[in-house]
């Protein structure tokens, strides 16, 4: 499917890799190299499936949110189709068991593991979207399309198992610069041998698109035997067991993050209000944010172990919160609007920035953290002692293990920044 150099610079094998199947360096490899090209009439998608026609035909009424619908009738097809001619790619899955993300853990699991992490509220969602476009998109198309599709075998808990799998192993093509504002995201693809790599922040190769085919290329000199290592973005622990199945382990993720949830400042500014006056105005200094559309019932801070990454939202709420009835009415009245140049320093939060916060700001932050902190079912010392007991860690199933992963990096940057606002 995928053609490769001549005398092979990588191998594929299950030895050696972090987790399954990996890509390794079977010479010393110099940066800019391809390692393999695979041209695009070898991609698995919606538009490369024996049934194109027909998913191009209800292209309407196959639309969705997640717009993963076609490719996932398309590997729906493809993979319950004894003669199909991908059969060779799907037996690396054979049952989809390899496939460990938490929407699949018991609900029991999910929140004792993960309470505190976002990632319980966030399979939620998943979980209610696979139900309802099986039900009112995959299941009407396949009662009329009955010589192709059989409800009996194509099962909601095999579509739930083949989301799990784009999930973890599909591709986006980026949008050209210019596409950005006029379409939305492209399809995702499904890109034979490129999916065998694994991801890592510090990674040393990435997917390049061309015209005809898409090419890894390493970013930087990769010794003999060493592993091979795609980036799959910019991602946070959470989004990575979320998303992929795995986390990464303390301090390999230097993306990792860490939310406040911004109903979450509300409760610490109306903990704080000692009259009902103050709560009075608590609540319109919070209309007054949702209107600006800098918070929401379901948005988050989200911090970075640098900086936070919402700068401007988070700056703005402290600041609001923080202001007596006075500055407030006044505030208002400038309809949100100040001297530029006061703004314009005050809206980069470096961790630096932080420690430079006016008083009461440090103090509704600080208040705001202990409130987040408290939603895990364990503390910072405890995960601490388990990662450090290397006999004790060992005897944790994968699951614990990973979930630990997301936790302790998640708090380690809460407590940094209670040493800033401190």
């Amino acid at each position: 499917m995928a053609s490769a150099p001549k005398r092979p610079k990588v191998r594929l094998s299950r030895e050696g890799a972090v987790a399954g199947y990996g890509m390794l360096a079977a010479e010393e490899l110099e940066a800019g190299e391809v390692l393999v090209s695979v041209p695009r009439s070898a991609l698995f998608s919606q538009h490369t499936s024996p049934i194109h026609a027909l998913l191009q035909d209800a292209q309407e009424s196959l639309q969705s949110q997640s717009g993963w619908v076609p490719l996932l009738l398309a590997l729906l097809h493809e993979y319950t189709a004894s003669n199909s001619h991908w059969q060779p790619y799907f037996s690396l899955w054979q049952d989809f068991r390899s496939l460990d993300h938490p929407m699949f853990w018991p609900e029991e699991e999910r929140t004792r593991l993960l309470q505190g992490t976002g990632i319980p509220e966030a399979v939620d969602k998943d979980l209610a979207n696979i139900h309802l476009e099986y039900s009112s998109i995959i299941l009407p198309f396949m009662e009329s399309h009955p010589n192709i599709f059989d409800p009996k075998l194509h099962t909601l808990e095999l579509y739930k198992q083949l989301v799990a799998f784009v999930m973890a192993y599909s591709f986006q093509e980026p949008l050209e610069e210019e596409d950005e504002d006029e379409k939305g995201p492209n399809p995702p693809m499904m890109v034979p041998v490129a999916d065998i790599l694994n991801h890592m922040a510090n990674h040393n190769a990435n997917l390049e698109y061309a015209p005809q085919c898409l090419r890894m290329v390493t970013t930087q000199p990769i010794g003999k035997g060493q592993e091979i290592f795609n980036t799959y973005g910019q991602m946070a622990n959470w989004q990575l067991l979320h998303m992929y199945g795995f986390a990464e382990p303390y301090p390999g993720n230097t993306n990792d993050t860490a939310d406040i949830q911004m109903v979450t400042v509300r409760k610490a500014a109306l903990q704080r209000a000692r009259s009902e006056a103050q709560q009075q105005l608590v609540s319109e200094q919070w209309d007054f944010l949702c209107q600006l559309e800098m918070v929401g019932e379901e948005g988050a801070f989200v911090l970075g172990w640098d900086e936070v990454l919402t700068e401007e939202e988070l700056s703005m709420t402290l600041k609001v919160l923080c202001m007596s009835e006075e500055e407030f009415k006044e505030y208002k009245e400038q309809d949100g609007w100040e001297d530029d140049s006061e703004e314009e320093e005050n809206s980069t939060l470096s961790n630096e920035a932080l420690s430079k916060l006016k008083t009461p700001c440090k103090k509704l932050l600080y208040d705001s953290v202990l409130l987040t902190l408290e939603s895990y079912g364990s503390d910072l010392k405890a995960e601490q002692d388990l990662l450090n007991n290397k006999e004790a860690y060992e005897k944790l199933s994968r699951r614990e293990q990973q979930a630990l992963h997301v936790r302790y990096g998640q708090k380690r940057i809460l407590h940094q920044l209670l040493e800033l606002v401190h």
